[in-house]
């Protein structure tokens, strides 16, 4: 397994992971494939500016799935209501496509950009929001050591998800 920056060449893999109802079950359902070329752009240019981490998971020189490490330049208090209004807030998020599932893949992934993160020194507190009903991406949290903070509504493309609120603080944090 390798990250590497998403590319323009990566939209059948935004396609297959964000247009498709078993993989975004746990988001409200599959989003529009009319607008995702769109998406990805702006994720290309996002990525090479250096403002997000945006990654492909690639196994194989395959597409397998996506960790993304961003921040939200004003959370408000509705959207995250754990954290001060107006504050910055650091999300990471994942998504891993059916064939690549089952292979720790996604907790690689995670724990590579947090150790970046942790290099880094920009990202401060990182929270996870996953759905409160999926076992596996809570587990990841649990096991690379987030703190779950507390349950909250989170809004993600029009949607309000119930989902747990995880924090990993990347300051100060040595790895080995």
């Amino acid at each position: 397994m390798r990250l590497r920056d998403v590319e323009l060449r990566d939209l059948p893999a935004y396609l297959a992971m964000r247009c498709d109802p078993v993989m975004m079950a746990e988001l409200g359902g599959p989003l529009p494939a009319e607008g995702m070329a769109a998406k990805v752009a702006r994720d290309v240019a996002a990525a090479a500016a250096d403002r997000d981490w945006i990654k492909v998971i690639e196994v194989d020189g395959q597409p397998a799935g996506t960790v993304v490490l961003w921040t939200h330049p004003e959370a408000s208090a509705e959207s995250h209501p754990n954290q001060p209004a107006v504050a910055p807030l650091s999300e990471i998020g994942w998504m891993v496509l059916p064939d690549f599932q089952g292979r720790g893949l996604a907790k690689a992934a995670v724990r590579e950009l947090l150790e970046q993160a942790c290099a880094d020194g920009r990202w401060g507190r990182v929270h996870a929001y996953p759905g409160v009903g999926n076992g596996a991406s809570n587990g990841i949290c649990r096991s690379l050591g987030f703190t779950l903070r507390a349950e909250c509504e989170v809004d993600f493309a029009g949607r309000t998800l119930r989902c747990n609120d995880w924090a990993y603080d990347t300051v100060g944090v040595r790895h080995q």
